[in-house]
């Protein structure tokens, strides 16, 4: 059964800025064999699927990025939304709510209404991998669209990075080595172009399975992130 999450309204705020498109793969994306052989055959096999490169989510004068690693193959893979379909979207709009990211109703599908407010959401790689792995080619391979977004966003000052994979994809999106920093839960790090990112767990159902990431550890990244926001700049 599909889960439905009533998000709170919020006021209307300041008018949106208008910005630049950051740079997105086309729907029949070829650059990355594996990955147009795998979204091939799920086109067979679930042709009602999006089965295509997932495109972010969220207004483009957003302060906040949520990077992700992948689209799931019965999530993003199906609905077209970044985290939308599976038990890692329920946990994420839920927290993005109650800290003020989002607005409407989430119901696991793309034409719910919800609406993002200061927040947007990516992927480091568009397309859904087999068994939720992307190669490490794969992921250099889509590192143009992040790099895209990471310098595209005009009023973007906070990364949440959900997964190591996704640390180490925004480092290397602004051209830092994997020794820059560490990943750790909930560790902050400023970055030299000034821009600050924030590690968390991935919410997927195993790492709230195996309790290495509880609803309350998960709420704890997005309130640092919301009172960095918050404070005076």
């Amino acid at each position: 059964m599909m889960k439905s999450t009533r998000l709170k309204p919020l006021s209307s705020g300041a008018p949106r800025m208008s910005a630049a498109t950051p740079d997105a793969p086309a729907s029949n994306c070829p650059v990355c064999p594996r990955l147009q052989a795998f979204r091939q055959a799920n086109q067979r096999k679930f042709p009602d699927f999006h089965n295509a490169p997932v495109a972010s989510f969220g207004p483009l004068d957003a302060r906040l990025l949520i990077v992700g690693l992948a689209p799931g193959l019965k999530g993003a893979n199906q609905t077209g939304r970044p985290f939308t379909g599976d038990f890692a979207g329920d946990l994420l709009y839920a927290t993005l709510g109650k800290f003020g990211f989002a607005e409407g109703i989430y119901d696991r599908r793309p034409d719910d209404g919800l609406a993002l407010r200061d927040c947007r959401i990516t992927n480091a790689v568009r397309c859904v991998p087999p068994e939720n792995k992307p190669t490490t080619q794969e992921i250099k391979d889509c590192l143009g669209f992040l790099t895209s977004e990471l310098t595209t966003l005009p009023n973007l000052r906070v990364l949440i990075a959900l997964g190591g994979i996704a640390h180490g994809a925004v480092l290397s999106a602004l051209g830092l080595k994997k020794s820059h920093c560490k990943f750790v839960h909930q560790a902050v790090h400023a970055l030299p172009n000034g821009l600050l990112l924030i590690d968390s767990y991935h919410c997927s159902r195993y790492n709230t399975n195996t309790r290495r990431l509880t609803e309350e550890m998960f709420e704890a990244v997005f309130e640092k992130a919301r009172r960095l926001l918050d404070a005076p700049v």
